[in-house]
């Protein structure tokens, strides 16, 4: 049987933690910047760990065991 393939698009948004979680980084921060507010998006820099819901659907496309 041949390999599982790596989801292209999870591989290039999503990276492991040592402990094993999933971090992502926040959305709404790319365009139309103009209308939000300087704390809005200030508070949407950086990255956040994903939810537990869905962390069993971005492991199957990254080909990590459960």
């Amino acid at each position: 049987m041949p390999k599982m393939k790596t989801n292209s698009s999870a591989k290039k948004r999503f990276k492991l933690t040592g402990s094993g979680k999933i971090k992502r980084n926040k959305a709404y921060k790319s365009h139309l910047l103009t209308k939000k507010s300087t704390k809005r998006k200030r508070h949407l820099n950086g990255s956040t760990v994903l939810e537990k819901s869905d962390e069993s659907r971005v492991k199957a496309m990254l080909c990590i065991g459960k």
